[in-house]
């Protein structure tokens, strides 16, 4: 009897200096080989506003798309199928944020069939539609569809998709039902909000509405998940293991951090944070220190434990290094709360402040 090879034995950077190697020398310049076919793709967009938000995502959210690919380190050999789908996902993720974000609409039903170009995309037999039926503008010139086949392309290379697939569209269902609830008229979207969640907090019991909320705001399990299937000896069940520990904890704990260092701006703007439905400051630190831990914990159960627990030390160190913190005394406090407990997370944000920025 012949044993089973454990999940991407031996292809998974075992540590820190690996790691960034593999990111610095293969992962980066190949995900800026691929935002530039997208940029050359946008310019050539005939409607103005949808050139323009193309555009414009591409520009303001790349490294969007430099962290989710961190992933296509797991598995270097696959690289040229996880990059090209990391990258053309995410920047799905990224031109529909700025679509709705700042729209000629505040209509559900657009912003909801927008994102389903988003599930099509993972779902390989699923038919393309016209994704801008319901709003003014619709010439992109083909834009989002290439970007759909981009993904569908790059599925159909990964050896072990149907194990993941349907976790996949979970997902991203529940990510597009946030863009939905998060972009309709202000005065609506907080009730939605509650409708939605109520939905749903029977399966998650541990969690506060808002948090809730938070991690589906994450692309980092579908690309996982993605890593996973592009390994030969995946099965179900170690599908379903990824899925839990990465939603809620480790999704959540990404899209925190985000909303956390966001505070101010978001505050300025009117723009809705999940950060501020905490009752207090108290209550913010010790919910995202619980987040931290679960994230931790979570990692800690997977196989090749120590690539996840960089993931979450890295997001750590990678948001509490933003000069963000350093503009407000509440996330400062935070700060020093969640950098307490692991020096990997002080050895990234050392990393993060002398290096990797520089090279954003």
């Amino acid at each position: 009897m012949t044993t089973k090879r454990p999940l991407l034995d031996g292809r998974v950077p075992d540590g820190p200096l690996s790691l960034m190697t593999r990111v610095y020398k293969y992962v980066l310049p190949e995900v800026k080989n691929e935002l530039d076919g997208w940029k050359s793709r946008a310019a050539a967009i005939p409607d103005p506003e949808l050139r323009k938000q193309a555009l414009a995502s591409i520009a303001s959210k790349q490294f969007h798309c430099q962290g989710g690919a961190v992933y296509a380190a797991g598995h270097l050999e696959r690289r040229d199928v996880l990059i090209p789908l990391i990258v053309a996902l995410q920047t799905i993720s990224d031109y529909l944020d700025n679509l709705c974000d700042r729209s000629t609409s505040l209509d559900a039903a657009d912003f909801r069939l927008l994102h389903r170009s988003m599930l099509d995309a993972v779902t390989p037999d699923a038919p393309l539609d016209n994704y801008y039926a319901l709003r003014t503008e619709q010439d992109d010139g083909g834009y989002l569809h290439a970007l759909v086949l981009r993904c569908r392309d790059a599925i159909g290379r990964l050896p072990s998709y149907r194990h993941v697939q349907r976790h996949v569209r979970d997902l991203v269902s529940l990510y597009g039902d946030l863009q939905v609830y998060k972009h309709i008229a202000r005065d609506r979207r907080e009730g939605e909000l509650l409708a939605w969640w109520s939905r749903h907090s029977a399966a998650y019991p541990e969690l506060l509405w808002n948090e809730f909320a938070a991690a589906t705001g994450s692309t980092l399990g579908m690309f996982m998940l993605f890593l996973a299937a592009s390994d030969d000896s995946l099965d179900g069940p170690a599908a379903d293991g990824i899925r839990a520990a990465y939603f809620p904890s480790i999704c959540g704990l990404h899209i925190l951090l985000d909303y956390l260092i966001d505070q101010a701006e978001d505050e300025e703007g009117g723009d809705l944070n999940f950060c501020s439905y905490f009752a207090d400051q108290d209550e913010l630190n010790r919910r995202m220190e619980r987040m931290v831990r679960a994230a931790r914990a979570a990692a800690d159960s997977l196989p090749f434990a120590a690539f996840h627990r960089m993931i979450v030390e890295g997001l750590v160190a990678l948001y509490l290094s933003d000069p963000k913190v350093k503009r407000q005394r509440n996330v400062r406090a935070t700060a020093r709360v969640l950098m307490k407990g692991s020096p990997w997370t002080r050895l990234f944000f050392w990393l993060n402040s002398h290096f990797i920025r520089k090279a954003m």
